[in-house]
């Protein structure tokens, strides 16, 4: 039986809610049938209907080295031979977590867990076991994962505490957190004059990218950072998608370059660790990572934390993307994609801006960078919708929704780039 992707999504519907695991795969922004992919190889992934795309997902952030790489796939064969899961730890988390301190000195010790919320979570309840503190800062437009206490938005009104974006979250579990608008330095200020002595930490993307990719600005990081050790809560940067990816020493590698001495007190880390397996971690300075069960009074666990296969996966992929010149070719390609994109926009006469940072890239239908979440919203999402499709119908792949950043990856070739570029050239024209 020949399967379509209309026949799997309309069988996916009856026992699946939505017919998809996770929302944004479900086309409910742009429109449309999903495309269930049947596998992938490379920058690239077919559908049940044989259709191959340029993939820049790459599951949303991990699959740097392109999928099916052949030095990761020997590592995973290896391990599952080895034994799946066993609850008992191995050499191989020391390893990882050997890899990953080596590669960002703000940390002094890590833990491994299955999932970014799962990271994120934990880093939140041990700043708050380590400061003896409640409250927490957050920024609208930041995702840290689908933990009650951070599905929340911005009320109206300077400093206002969330009101939940999800049912299910009462309203007594949001109380505490405090979302403020990115890139507000007067707002901050503000809010730590009011209620910093109660902060237990501030949890922020460096470069977010759910909603699109937007940088903190430097001034702001650094008020961020300043603010955190005037009042004594923690700094938390939340690199699930950063880490690995925009740079070999993560985001506040870039950040440390125009800011003396900068380094978050906790870090939280996800996706290119796992190299497309469930793995994430959180890590910061011994001193507060010790706070940590079974050291510390702060309880975290998990049954799948380290599993062998996981880490074997992570552990190849971020030895891989220490060779010498990988990361000059990643920018390259990505920085060429974005150069190409926003040529085509403005022969089209179509608002167009885009940045990029290492192999991570993100677009906007606007004339100007947006800074903030009100701003990204203003994008035209009935003419992204229509590019999304124009790019679909040609084989290209972006993110199903305008405020998803995307991934180039090292599998990625000059002939994929040029290929999308002119994809989208076509696909402005009829905006």
């Amino acid at each position: 039986m020949t399967h379509t992707n209309e026949s799997l999504f309309e069988r996916a519907k009856k026992v699946i809610p939505g017919g998809v695991n996770s929302p944004v795969r479900a086309f409910k922004a742009v429109g449309g049938t999903p495309r269930f992919v049947q596998r992938a190889q490379g920058a690239y992934f077919w559908d049940a209907e044989g259709t191959r795309y340029i993939d820049y997902i790459g599951s949303w952030g991990p699959m740097i080295l392109g999928h099916g790489n052949p030095v990761v796939l020997e590592a995973v064969q290896k391990a599952a031979l080895d034994g799946f899961s066993f609850g008992a730890p191995t050499e191989r988390e020391i390893e990882l977590a050997e890899e990953i301190l080596k590669l960002v000195p703000s940390m002094d010790m890590v833990r491994l867990v299955s999932s970014g919320t799962e990271a994120g979570m934990s880093a939140i309840r041990l700043a708050r076991g380590a400061t003896g503190r409640s409250k927490l800062i957050k920024f609208e437009g930041c995702y840290h994962g689908h933990a009650d206490a951070l599905l929340v938005k911005a009320g109206s009104g300077l400093a206002t505490f969330g009101t939940a974006t999800s049912a299910g979250v009462p309203p007594e579990v949001v109380q505490h957190t405090l979302v403020l608008e990115y890139n507000n330095v007067q707002q901050l200020e503000e809010a730590f004059a009011e209620h910093g002595k109660e902060l237990a930490c501030l949890i922020i993307e460096p470069i977010a990218g759910n909603m699109n990719l937007v940088r903190a600005s430097v001034p702001f990081m650094q008020r961020c950072r300043e603010l955190c050790t005037q009042y004594g809560a923690l700094l938390i940067l939340d690199e699930v998608m950063t880490g690995f990816r925009v740079a070999l020493g993560s985001a506040q590698s870039i950040y440390a370059q125009s800011i003396p001495g900068f380094k978050p007190d906790l870090t939280v880390l996800g996706k290119v660790i796992g190299g497309g397996m469930p793995l994430a971690a959180f890590g910061g300075p011994r001193a507060i990572m010790e706070q940590l069960a079974p050291q510390g009074p702060v309880y975290q666990a998990g049954t799948l934390s380290g599993n062998p296969v996981a880490t074997a996966c992570g552990l190849a992929t971020l030895r891989e993307i220490q060779k010498p010149g990988f990361w000059d070719a990643l920018s390259t390609k990505t920085q060429t994609l974005v150069n190409g994109l926003k040529a085509q926009a403005a022969k089209a006469g179509v608002p167009f801006s885009a940045d990029c940072q290492g192999g991570m890239f993100g677009f906007f239908l606007l004339a100007d960078l947006p800074q903030n979440y009100a701003t990204v919203m203003k994008s035209d999402s009935a003419r992204f919708n229509a590019l999304f499709h124009g790019l679909l119908d040609q084989g290209v792949y972006i993110a199903p929704a305008l405020y998803e950043a995307g991934f180039v990856s090292a599998a990625h070739s000059d002939e994929d780039i040029a290929a999308t570029v002119a994809a989208a050239a076509d696909a402005f024209k009829k905006l």
